[in-house]
């Protein structure tokens, strides 16, 4: 990678840009075959994917750009329709790069599955069995996944937690066994189920009770990843407004949104819309990654915002973002779709937990995009001068007559359809 900042890259045509892609990255022209290919998940590929299938659905696909982390450059596919989004995202990761970039680390590798016991006849004593027999367990875990054992992942803990002690319902108690797996750089959703599941005999023979749910949590709270970064002001200065002014807006959004779930609930869906493109893009779960995002927006008790924003002692705007990423590099989607695996090859990056890194740096840049926007001339002018062109098209712009019907709504400050379809019947007259 010779560096993510390639400037003017939106003004270029699709195959300029692919052709800078290639120089950039060292692309292969099968590489761009992918990218050109009007059929990038051939049906058949599609049909042995899912279940019924009669076709495929495409996503543009954009790059993020000007992203530094850590020092070091990436180029990030983002598959969305949602129009403003990898414009904000490019946009704030050239400011955040012109303050030193993002700074991300990130935890063990660590996700959950979970075994179900009811109709224990003493579950502190069943508790306490599973505990002393917890080497055992976790040795038959590892006996029935040996192949992720070899790759230096595996069980490595377990706990038991008893739900329901005081009844809520009319099932009253449960036994809930926790499985703690190192899936290397693999989501793990297979690795996980299998093991849970290979132990669900032995967990009733010890517990006397009956086992019925066996299966991983997507709540992945030891599997977490976290960006920050330091703005100066001077770098927040948009249009009439200044640093000051724009830094100190966004911390008031932040505390808008840490405070009320009313808010929180749109705050958060525009990190989710820097995060699940990536996550899209690169062949992984992206329901599972926002369950588990919204999941522990909650841990404290009540919904709040995924993003902190705050001042430094020197006037510096800082951001941090800490979410859970259950993701991989390797299996599922990821061996059998083109895109995917071109998606991996563009980003460069070496493990699961690199890749993890680079979603939440992305999440916070987009965060950060849209409350600039908000506090600055609002979320509206930028996002619907680019969603113009969409407007146009449903219009039945066709060619050039896009952009010409695109800026002509932007300029009478009227996107909408019906607008679109006069100016289309005036420009084929």
């Amino acid at each position: 990678m010779k560096s993510s900042r390639i400037p003017g890259f939106y003004k270029k045509t699709v195959e300029e840009r692919k052709e800078l892609l290639r120089e950039a990255l060292e692309l292969s022209e099968e590489d761009l075959g992918v990218l050109s290919s009007n059929e990038a998940l051939p049906i058949e590929t599609a049909d042995k994917m899912i279940e019924n299938v009669v076709g495929t659905f495409p996503l543009p696909l954009g790059l993020g750009l000007n992203f530094l982390i850590n020092g070091k450059d990436y180029v990030i596919p983002m598959a969305i329709e949602e129009p403003s989004v990898v414009a904000s995202a490019s946009h704030i990761a050239k400011i955040v790069r012109d303050a030193g970039g993002f700074k991300t680390e990130a935890s063990e590798r660590i996700m959950i599955g979970q075994i179900q016991v009811v109709g224990c006849s003493n579950y502190e004593q069943a508790k306490q069995i599973l505990l002393k027999q917890k080497e055992a367990l976790i040795d038959a875990a590892n006996a029935a996944y040996p192949s992720i054992v070899a790759r230096g992942g595996g069980a490595r803990d377990l706990d038991v937690r008893i739900l329901n002690d005081s009844p809520k319902s009319s099932y009253g108690k449960m036994l809930v066994l926790h499985l703690y797996i190192d899936t290397c750089d693999a989501m793990g959703a297979n690795i996980i189920n299998t093991m849970v599941e290979s132990l669900a005999p032995t967990v009733e023979e010890l517990t006397d009770g009956k086992v019925y749910l066996r299966i991983l949590s997507n709540f992945a709270d030891r599997c977490v990843a976290k960006a920050t970064c330091v703005i100066p002001p001077e770098l927040l200065v948009t249009g009439d407004f200044s640093g000051e002014e724009v830094r100190d807006g966004v911390v008031y959004a932040f505390e808008f949104a840490d405070s009320d779930p009313y808010r929180a609930v749109t705050h958060n869906k525009g990190i989710m819309n820097g995060i699940d493109p990536v996550v899209i893009a690169t062949g992984n779960d992206w329901r599972a990654v926002e369950a588990g995002a919204h999941a522990y927006a909650s841990r404290f008790g009540s919904y709040r915002s995924m993003t902190k924003w705050s001042v430094d002692k020197e006037g510096n705007l800082v951001g941090e973002l800490e979410l859970p990423m259950s993701i991989g590099t390797v299996g599922g989607a990821i061996r059998v779709h083109p895109i995917s695996q071109l998606a991996h090859k563009i980003l460069q990056v070496d493990s699961a937990s690199e890749l993890a890194q680079v979603i939440v740096a992305v999440g916070l840049a987009q965060n950060l995009g849209a409350l600039k926007a908000l506090v600055t001339d609002g979320i509206q002018k930028g996002h619907m001068a680019l969603h113009s062109r969409s407007v146009a098209i449903a219009a039945g712009a066709t060619g050039e007559m896009i952009d010409i019907i695109a800026e002509q709504l932007v300029k009478e400050k009227e996107i909408r359809v019906g607008k679109a379809k006069e100016l289309v019947e005036q420009y084929t007259k």
